[in-house]
């Protein structure tokens, strides 16, 4: 078995940290499924991988360091490496989708900075 059982009550109140992150992270999926341009889907599941993956891997930091009695940290090298790829590739996906958007002329995204929103409109000084 797992040996959850010998885990004392104050842990095991923490440890439901796990719950809340798989609902976070739910959430965030559930985002992505119900917007419903691109822009808008990839910052909801964003947002929601990194909170949601911190609360998951601080329940199990604390439950492996409270029932093998030494300090478990392994799990922070798990938490950098979401942490700092999650971002990263957010914003290459979404520059790659944005200057595909503006080679095709959509009107959905602004325009590259330093030129007019409008054509009637003159470029300010």
């Amino acid at each position: 078995m797992t040996g959850a059982q010998d885990l004392p009550l104050w842990a095991a109140i923490l440890v439901s940290l796990l719950l809340g992150g798989a609902g976070i992270t739910l959430t965030g999926s559930i985002g992505l499924v119900r917007l419903k341009s691109f822009y808008e889907r990839v910052h909801a599941p964003t947002i929601a991988t990194s909170v949601g993956m911190f609360c998951i891997l601080l329940a199990s930091m604390l439950f492996f360091t409270v029932l093998q009695t030494r300090l478990v940290i392994h799990e922070v090298l798990i938490g950098f490496l979401v942490v700092t790829t999650t971002p990263v590739t957010l914003m290459l996906l979404t520059r790659a989708a944005l200057h595909r958007d503006r080679l095709e002329g959509s009107t959905e995204v602004p325009p590259p900075v330093g030129q007019p929103e409008h054509e009637d409109h003159p470029p300010a000084p």
